[in-house]
């Protein structure tokens, strides 16, 4: 779960990045336009994945594994 929240985070904020960069926005033109269903689902869900990862903040860390 942390890694598939990670991984949607990354996705929104290379988004971003190129929105901020270029005025891109590479979801909206994947999809079909912000407004689309398809494009509105995958901004929720890297919403949502941010909520998620504030708690990787908290998280006691653990040993690596080697």
């Amino acid at each position: 779960m942390d890694r598939l929240a990670l991984i949607l985070v990354i996705i929104g904020a290379l988004n971003w990045g190129l929105i901020g960069l270029f005025q891109f926005d590479l979801v909206a033109s994947l999809f079909g336009g912000q407004a689309s269903l398809l494009s509105r689902i995958v901004y929720s869900l890297v919403g949502i994945a941010g909520a998620y990862c504030i708690s990787l903040l908290f998280r006691e860390r653990t040993a690596s594994r080697e």
